[in-house]
């Protein structure tokens, strides 16, 4: 632990690592009667919408959940940034009854309070749910008198002490699936599951993704559908605060990387690809990886997923496979997406002489610094 500390990445790795059983502590949070009905209740009376909020990789948290919350639900789920709805609460909030969940590690950033302060204001309609990290953050303790905002406090353990977020993360996003019904009425048993690959992966292949971020690529381009969109921007993110902007880094759709996003990948491009579960999107994203190997574009490829091909692998990329991930929902797999390209950028950065714990060399601080909240019209 001494060398971990001197070295500047005690915190991150720990926080990496301890996401398997931090992931069964959030499970069964939600598995309590008491936990469920207050989550329950947040949808009483019925919204008309949901809207998931959060700045950086809370932002992405929601990405990764409205697809998810919109089907399991039937109601419409979409993300917008807490700095978009500071600022543009008006031209960009869905009107009417709905439902916004509020998203944070700290709860202490100033768009956090300020979008919730804004919107009890002047869309009254609205009610809140706020899924924190901290019990001592504004978010977690402002609002306990007000009948509109439900507030969830995960566990400590979540609430990283590194500046860049990883179980907190996972957690606050396992937390917000926690909004759907498992049919069954099992919310453990799949957690499980999910755990003891991730353990496996960690055991197994960190190695394996050590010695592919030790290679010689200088941009990164991670692929994900539907939710795991959101899964590649917090990948994306993850390299480019832990590299200090040393690694440039692309995220995108399969099917949009034709789009124009193709032309950047060259023979210093490391390619990571989250694969759905679903065999239709599957084929898609099986067609996009075929059409790179054909046209011999990227140096190496990070593949995540289950029964993966090895036709879309070359002698130097990498599968993480993923056992049993047909038993679970689309959404749970995202958070292994998440975790290996936390690994990733963590090594990554060690291999370039960072320090995990504080990559940024004070241009970044863990909670973003006070500004004004201005009240001019939008």
């Amino acid at each position: 632990m001494a060398e971990q500390r001197a070295r500047g990445y005690a915190d991150t790795l720990r926080e990496i690592l301890q996401q398997p059983t931090t992931w069964l502590g959030t499970a069964d949070l939600l598995s309590q009667p008491q936990l469920r009905e207050q989550l329950q209740a947040a949808l009483v009376p019925r919204p008309s919408h949901i809207v998931l909020t959060g700045s950086g990789s809370s932002m992405y948290i929601g990405e990764c959940l409205a697809p998810s919350l919109q089907l399991g639900l039937g109601i419409p789920a979409q993300a917008i940034a807490a700095g978009s709805l500071l600022t543009h609460w008006r031209s960009v909030l869905p009107p009417g009854a709905g439902l916004l969940i509020s998203l944070a590690r700290s709860g202490d950033s100033p768009e956090s309070c300020g979008v919730v302060d804004r919107l009890l204001a002047d869309a009254p309609d609205y009610r809140h749910l706020v899924i924190t990290c901290n019990a001592a953050g504004k978010l977690a303790t402002r609002y306990r008198d007000d009948s509109r905002v439900t507030v969830l406090v995960l566990d400590e353990r979540t609430n990283d002490r590194s500046l860049v977020m990883t179980s907190s993360f996972t957690n606050l996003l396992l937390a917000g699936f926690g909004l759907v019904e498992r049919e069954g009425g099992d919310a453990i048993a799949p957690v499980e599951r999910l755990a003891r690959n991730v353990r496996q992966v960690f055991d197994e292949q960190a190695d394996a993704l050590a010695a592919i971020a030790g290679s010689e690529f200088s941009n990164v381009v991670y692929l994900g559908s539907g939710g795991a969109l959101g899964a590649a921007h917090e990948c994306a993110l993850k390299m480019l605060e832990m590299t200090g902007g040393a690694v440039v880094t692309v995220a995108e759709t399969y099917l949009g990387l034709r789009h124009g996003p193709m032309s950047s990948l060259d023979d210093k491009t490391l390619v990571v690809g989250f694969l759905s579960p679903d065999p239709a999107v599957r084929a898609y994203e099986l067609d996009l990886l075929r059409e790179l190997s054909r046209k011999q574009l990227g140096l190496t490829r990070v593949l995540v997923g289950e029964g993966i091909p090895a036709e879309v692998l070359g002698p130097n990329d990498v599968a993480v496979e993923l056992a049993g991930l047909d038993a679970m929902d689309d959404a749970l797999p995202l958070l292994a997406d998440v975790a290996v390209g936390q690994l990733l950028a963590f090594f990554r950065c060690l291999v370039l002489g960072g320090q995990p714990d504080t990559p940024s060399q004070g241009v970044l601080t863990r909670v973003v610094e006070h500004f004004p909240m201005h009240s001019g019209e939008a």
